[in-house]
């Protein structure tokens, strides 16, 4: 069955329901499932699809005319139109009397080889949309090109859409709802590692244990995740080698701009070029301190977990794996797996705030979460504040996440009330968040304060679940993507 993406989904089915021309504009990172949300959106309805392929104009036009032609006849024909502006005149007609999809995916591939296509586009636009009941979508893998060539304002197309989508991988609620069988702890453990891209879920069997999926798919060199962040990166980038040299460097602890520059051996300045196209990608962030709009103590983070998993623990063990001793490779990973997840941790408690505050359940209606790090002016000791969350210039929420085995103790509380007096708010919220819960005493000490919020991992797994517009899916471990 289908997982997720309802707001898309019901974003598409408005801009059907208009009767009128739409044009569509979907576009994502590869593996992220915006094929199969077309193909879910235009079943059962009367929709021509057709996916570019990389080759040249000819093969691609030939292509899409056999998708119109059996649309229109029902049976495959081997003749084709005389050109792309023949064929979308003819699809544009068709769609005069009664409303049609026309899908395009994977549009880069055949606006490339056929360099008139988008002005073609434009042209019959400009002529039919007043005439036409056609939605038209166009979709693309290649990030740059559909924000360069379809959306960007000196593009042909710039001015034409009605919507446009960025699909995004699964938020942890979604994930969790991928599979029956996994206990809740191992759902925060296989968005740790693979994160909430949908071809990369497919790959985790619930009915195994997270060690043998880890065995079965990042210790095995047949596995098709093996290799996928270096595949991913020779598809997009042109030099893929430095690009895994600058991912190299933040996995293994390098964050700062001038550590990243010297681990991999450039100056800054080309490393910025990297880093900004890595960005765009969604595989990299340029992290503040919270409140701080430009600052020289700026990191950078991975952003996918799968990336951050596969550079954290593959390449330093990838002779142990080219050997076929996945044990042993898993033997070594084990141990820092707690330690990997703190990160991890932190998202899923943001993801679980922003639900709270957008079910009005907050008692801080912040605006931005994000992470603070500087120096405590008292004691010139470095401090960091997992969660941090404003609502104006009086009040605010502080977070700390601990993804350990034992349960919250009072001087984790205390610690966290103290960094949050670095800052002069009047009025104070503050969170805990716990894998294992709290102790006793914590709990006393957070009903004494009266601005305390104790939440389990428990806690969010529920909350989150119940909020899903789709509670049944919990239960589906079968997913299209």
């Amino acid at each position: 069955m289908f997982v997720g993406r309802e707001r898309e989904l019901e974003t598409l089915d408005i801009r059907y329901r208009s009767g009128k021309f739409e044009f569509i504009v979907i576009y994502g990172r590869r593996r992220v499932g915006k094929t199969a949300l077309i193909n879910h959106f235009i079943r059962g309805k009367k929709a021509i699809y057709f996916m570019g392929v990389e080759s040249n104009d000819r093969q691609n036009l030939e292509n899409f005319s056999k998708n119109i032609l059996e649309f229109g006849t029902g049976i495959q024909a081997e003749t084709a139109f005389v050109s792309f502006q023949a064929a979308l005149e003819y699809v544009f007609k068709l769609a005069e009397k009664e409303r049609l999809i026309l899908a395009i995916d994977e549009y880069p591939y055949v606006a490339r080889a056929s360099k008139s296509l988008a002005s073609t586009l434009q042209l019959l636009i400009d002529r039919y949309k007043d005439s036409s009941k056609l939605m038209l979508i166009l979709c693309g893998s290649s990030m740059s090109y559909m924000e360069d060539h379809v959306l960007a304002y000196k593009a042909p197309l710039y001015g034409r859409r009605t919507a446009q989508m960025k699909i995004l991988p699964f938020d942890f609620a979604d994930t969790c709802r991928c599979f029956r069988n996994f206990s809740a702890e191992d759902k925060a453990l296989v968005y740790g590692i693979v994160g909430g891209t949908p071809q990369y879920l497919l790959q985790m069997d619930d009915r195994l244990s997270i060690g043998d999926n880890i065995r079965n798919t990042f210790l095995n060199p047949a596995s098709s995740l093996y290799e996928e962040p270096e595949n991913l990166l020779k598809q997009e980038v042109r030099e893929p080698a430095l690009y895994n040299a600058v991912i190299t460097a933040i996995a293994t602890g390098s964050s700062r701009m001038s550590e990243i520059a010297g681990r991999v051996g450039e100056d800054t300045s080309v490393c910025t070029a990297y880093l900004k196209n890595l960005a765009a990608l969604g595989l990299v962030r340029k992290e503040t301190p919270y409140g701080e709009k430009a600052s020289r103590k700026s990191v950078y983070v991975i952003d996918d977990n799968m990336f951050r998993f596969w550079y954290r623990f593959v390449p330093e063990n990838s002779s142990v794996i080219a050997r076929g001793a996945a044990d042993l490779a898993y033997g070594r990973i084990e141990p820092f797996l707690a330690d990997y997840m703190g990160k991890v941790f932190e998202e899923i408690c943001k993801q679980y705030l922003w639900g709270l505050l957008l079910e009005g359940g907050s008692p801080v209606a912040f605006r931005e979460l994000g992470r603070w790090w500087g120096t405590d002016p008292s004691t010139r000791n470095q401090e960091e504040i997992d969660i941090m969350g404003e609502q104006d210039k009086n009040t605010a929420l502080f977070g700390e996440c601990k993804w350990t085995a034992g349960k919250v103790d009072t001087g984790v509380l205390e610690t966290l009330a103290n960094r949050s007096r670095l800052f002069h708010y009047q009025n104070v919220h503050l969170y805990l968040f716990g894998k294992s819960g709290f102790t006793k005493g914590c709990m006393e000490r957070a009903e004494e304060m009266g601005n305390v919020s104790l939440v389990t991992y428990s806690d969010i797994v529920k909350t989150l679940l119940r909020k899903s517009s789709c509670p049944e899916c919990v239960a589906s471990p079968v997913m299209k993507i």
